[in-house]
């Protein structure tokens, strides 16, 4: 029998670097008049309609948007209200909160709502936050994966067998993974965006490959060969597409790792810079600081997290390759 582990790409990476997790599933009921608003969190707040239609109100001044059976959203930041109609006033509230899994409001149930929040590492989930727009919207027509996703989270939440809880937020992630897949699919070329890198059929090549051996010492020769093109043409067009130089980028990710490490783990910063390919910690210091902005010191005084490893060997970002061990990173 031959046991193969599922291919690894640098948006899964991404998302164990931020530490992505669904903490909440959330029905909501409504029917006549209603409103409600869901103040600014640092959650990423994921919401399907399942029947019936409602407006949605965003707080960036921009015209309401109608909302139909099989449309989803996900809101970065910033605030937003649901309404059933644009006359009624969005009052103050807290919406799919951890502890509360079902709400009501106005009379009846022409309106049901399903959803929750995604809640990242507070240190490192701009990484990804920072890149998309304040609102994630998906029309029903364009979501027959999360459709999918949307009946069994439905199936899980009113059955309430064993284990619901754990698979209602499971499948909330997925659903949040298909609509960021959503966004990459529809993002221009040249956007300075990482996340178009995803889907370039040249600086995707590359990236990947970055992503894959981040202790390699790459060079703009390596990268450009891998995407097919002279180095002048590779440079230009990754910085096009990503935002960044190739080298600038590859150190990037570099330092990104080292701080994951440091703040989910206690061992030597000078292990952290050998562990990454750095040939010194003078290099490894001096890189991370014009990166972060303060030194790998610094850094870990500030954000180590009180159940570090000692060894500095938690969760998903210590993976084993045939190469030196690769972290998550973004």
């Amino acid at each position: 029998m031959i046991v193969q582990d599922a291919p690894n790409d640098a948006l899964s990476d991404v998302l164990r670097l931020v530490d992505a997790e669904a903490i909440a599933s959330i029905a909501l009921t409504a029917g006549g008049d209603w409103a409600v608003r869901f103040p600014e969190s640092d959650f990423v707040t994921f919401c399907a309609v399942r029947r019936g239609s409602c407006w949605l109100v965003k707080d960036d001044g921009t015209e309401p948007l109608w909302l139909v059976e099989g449309d989803c959203f996900a809101a970065i930041r910033g605030e937003f209200g649901l309404a059933s109609s644009r006359e009624v006033r969005v009052a103050a509230t807290q919406m799919f909160r951890p502890d509360d899994q079902a709400r009501q409001y106005g009379s009846g149930n022409d309106v049901y709502l399903i959803g929750g929040n995604v809640r990242f590492d507070t240190a490192n989930g701009g990484i990804l936050t920072d890149v998309l727009p304040p609102m994630l919207l998906i029309s029903g027509e364009a979501a027959e994966a999360i459709h999918w996703l949307l009946d069994q989270l439905d199936k899980e939440w009113r059955r309430a067998e064993p284990g619901a809880r754990i698979a209602c937020n499971d499948l909330l992630r997925l659903m949040f993974i298909h609509a960021l897949r959503t966004y990459i699919a529809e993002l221009p070329p040249s956007s300075g965006n990482w996340l178009a890198a995803l889907s370039d059929p040249h600086v995707g090549k590359a990236f990947e490959a970055i992503h894959a051996d981040p202790v390699r010492n790459w060079t703009l020769t390596d990268l450009a060969s891998l995407a097919s093109q002279s180095r002048s043409t590779f440079a230009t067009h990754f910085k096009a597409t990503v935002g960044v130089s190739p080298i600038h980028y590859v150190s990037r990710w570099k330092v990104r790792l080292a701080a994951a490490r440091l703040r989910r783990g206690r061992q030597p910063i000078s292990s952290v810079a050998a562990s990454l390919g750095f040939l010194s910690d003078s290099a490894f210091s001096a890189t991370f600081r014009r990166i972060m902005g303060i030194t790998p010191t610094e850094y870990r005084a500030l954000h180590l997290l009180p159940n570090a490893d000692p060894l500095g060997h938690r969760g998903d970002l210590e993976r084993s390759r045939q190469s030196p061990d690769a972290s998550a990173a973004g």
